[in-house]
């Protein structure tokens, strides 16, 4: 508990510097000349490249048993953010963000991979639960950040600045953690079931379970875009911005402790709640009606808890010991694809018709839905995944 609480902290301080930046990224390259397009496309190849790099950092970690060393170099790229006050143009300013996706690409793995040896002793949809709930609360504190910098200098520059401090006690803690625990798979090794040992490869059920979330992500809009319409069409202030996302951070992190302790008592069927949660989303995002944005940002939240808690405890129950780091870096290498193709369709579609936009969401949602059933279907799901009552 020690490990997964400091390891939480860790998050938190992180996610106060990058989510920070990510609640304004979009209006902030719109305002340096970025199209709505570009900010698809950066959105896009932010997140694939980030998801990408965990197909070889997992490898990495699987071989090396580096998990620190990939830890700590993940983290150290999130000082682009505060770099970001420098940028002059949205070019530059885009190069900083898909390097700080890049540090979260080459860190994940490793660090997901160090909390599932900690998670088996307290269940590990409640183990990944606490870690969402205290990474998500830096991604409200972060957003407030920002808007506290509009308040007293109304500047984007000042937001980004005051992010050198989180950034570097994101550092200091994950030092400490690194002395406290030098070795975490010694917190796993005796509660491993001898079959373990056993499997060489990945479940067929894994590629399923892939398959869906694919799909899901796919039609799961960007907060990005959602911004860009919201600056672009008037429909919320630059200031008002940045406070509803900590609004949905907040909504996230309460439904990581809900959705991660019932993953723990139901397993994978609770997942169905993705494509119910994700379909409504684009209608009310991309009108001009107050009230209606405010709720599609609450179910984007929603649906991020689930997505950060149930998807990563599944995949520790799903996966031996030995491909543990591998199995985190192809299935997050497929939810990144499924982003860049979701976000930058969606950005281009945009610029096109919104109307296009929202069929193609909700398309995605309904393809998703066999993959889910099929899930289902298998009694090696139902319940929880090898999990030991």
């Amino acid at each position: 508990m020690q490990l997964i609480v400091m390891m939480g902290i860790v998050s938190l301080f992180g996610d106060i510097t990058y989510e920070g930046a990510r609640s304004i990224s979009g209006p902030y390259l719109a305002v340096l000349g970025a199209s709505a397009g570009m900010v698809g496309l950066v959105a896009g190849t932010g997140e694939f490249l980030g998801y990408a790099l965990r197909l070889v950092s997992g490898y990495l970690a699987d071989r090396s048993r580096a998990y620190w060393t990939l830890t700590f170099l993940g983290y150290g790229l999130i000082c682009a953010i505060p770099l970001l006050a420098l940028a002059g143009h949205w070019q530059s300013a885009a190069l900083l963000l898909v390097a700080e996706r890049m540090g979260k690409g080459i860190r994940t793995p490793a660090r997901d991979t160090i909390l599932s040896h900690a998670t088996i002793q307290v269940g590990r949809g409640m183990g990944f639960g606490i870690h969402e709930a205290l990474d998500q609360t830096g991604a409200v504190l972060g957003p407030l950040v920002f808007a506290a910098a509009f308040a007293l200098q109304g500047s984007y520059r000042q937001g980004f600045a005051w992010m050198w401090a989180s950034a570097l006690l994101c550092l200091a803690v994950l030092f400490c953690a690194r002395q406290k625990v030098p070795a975490p798979a010694a917190l796993e090794k005796d509660q491993a079931p001898a079959a373990d040992a056993q499997h060489s490869r990945l479940p067929r059920i894994f590629w399923t379970y892939s398959l869906f979330t694919f799909l899901s992500v796919a039609g799961f809009a960007s907060f990005q875009i959602m911004a860009y319409h919201f600056k672009v069409r008037a429909v919320l202030s630059a200031a008002q911005i940045p406070v509803l996302y900590a609004v949905a951070m907040g909504v996230d992190a309460v439904v990581a402790l809900i959705t991660g302790r019932l993953y723990d008592r139901s397993g994978m069927k609770m997942l169905a709640t993705v494509p119910l949660l994700t379909a409504p989303i684009p209608f009310l995002a991309f009108g001009s009606n107050i009230p209606a944005a405010v709720c599609s940002v609450i179910l984007w939240g929603a649906v991020m808890g689930i997505h950060e808690t149930v998807m990563r405890a599944a995949l520790a129950d799903l996966t031996p010991l030995s491909h543990r780091g591998r199995a985190y870096g192809i299935f997050n290498s497929i939810y990144g694809a499924g982003w860049f193709l979701g976000s930058t369709l969606m950005g281009l579609l945009y610029d096109q018709s919104i109307t296009l936009l929202i069929i193609f969401a909700v398309a995605c949602e309904a393809a998703a839905i066999p993959s889910l059933a099929a899930l289902v279907r298998r009694k090696k799901f139902n319940g929880g995944i090898n999990r030991k009552h």
